[in-house]
């Protein structure tokens, strides 16, 4: 399927903009540059609130979105994409609001500290305390026990993978269902989609070399399951989940063999590729009519896992 028209005219704006490439630049730098682009702004919700919840090493601010109706509510624990190194709350504000509104949940997005500053394993730590604080207080803000779920996007559906696998380790907290959007799964550039789009469809494999680069404390973490979920030796009784991929992504091939990962070990999973699409267009609400879909296919896995 040839590139989506209007996933091209969003990699023409980015390239109009002459910003130099992520990989060539300072952290610092990077998360000024992602800032450049306009936020989305997402549909109305009855109420957001910051709130600080338990991390790794301290604090994290929380951002909790809650749907209009008594409750109480699924929730969903997000975590936004950015290769662990950029990205924030404000950035995924309108994400959250259209998964929240779309699929009458609680979203409850996660500050975690970022690399290089907190390389691994802080920032899934930081994930998975927070995922515990959530379930050990739901009841405080309006959210179901009982129908937690994790998500994330990009750097952020590793996260929601490891996060899952620790929860298991260790036992808690009960997570019922992972939603992966395009999700980091293994420190491999040998892929067929690496090579068939690691130059020219916005994501680069020079820029995932250097996320990877400030995550890693140590070359042998890429072999840890809690920064490459695909490792994982023990993946029976893992959450079900929903994970997509897009067609013109150099992660496509390790999100797709995660899917089949999961389901040869008795996880079922349902496996969507968007074939035109490019990585980061489920936060392109606002100009590419597939991220409207994403959120739809997203919403609807959210509703029936939070059904049973």
């Amino acid at each position: 399927m040839p590139l989506d028209n209007q996933a091209k005219s969003v990699l023409e704006q980015r390239a109009g903009a002459n910003l130099p490439p992520t990989d060539t630049i300072s952290p610092a730098q990077a998360r000024v540059n992602s800032r450049l682009r306009p936020p989305v702004v997402g549909p109305n919700v009855a109420k957001e609130e910051d709130k600080l919840v338990t991390g790794f090493d301290g604090k994290l601010t929380a951002r909790i979105f809650t749907p209009e109706g008594p409750g109480p509510f699924p929730v969903l624990v997000w975590f936004h994409g950015g290769g662990w190194v950029i990205g924030d709350l404000d950035r995924s504000d309108g994400v959250c609001r259209s998964m929240c509104a779309s699929a009458n949940c609680i979203v409850v997005s996660v500050d975690y500290r970022l690399a290089p500053e907190t390389k691994f394993p802080g920032p899934v730590e930081d994930c998975y305390e927070a995922t515990k604080w959530v379930y050990e207080n739901a009841s405080s803000f309006n959210g179901d026990q009982e129908k937690i779920l994790v998500g994330g996007d990009s750097a952020g559906g590793n996260l929601a993978a490891a996060v899952s696998i620790m929860a298991k380790d260790r036992n808690t907290p009960k997570i019922i269902f992972q939603v992966l959007v395009y999700p980091v799964i293994a420190k491999d550039f040998t892929t067929q989609s690496y090579k068939d789009n690691g130059e020219s469809y916005g994501l680069t494999e020079d820029t995932m070399v250097w996320f990877w680069d400030q995550y890693m404390k140590h070359e042998d973490d890429a072999d840890n399951p809690y920064a490459a979920p695909i490792k994982n030796k023990h993946p029976e009784g893992l959450p079900e989940a929903f994970l997509l991929t897009a067609g013109y992504d150099p992660l496509k091939d390790e999100g797709e063999a995660y899917a089949k990962f999961l389901n040869n070990a008795s996880v079922k999973t349902e496996y969507i590729c968007y074939e035109g699409m490019i990585h980061g267009f489920f936060g392109m609400i606002d100009d590419v009519d597939a991220a409207k879909r994403a959120i739809f296919d997203v919403a609807n896995a959210i509703k029936k896992a939070a059904s049973r």
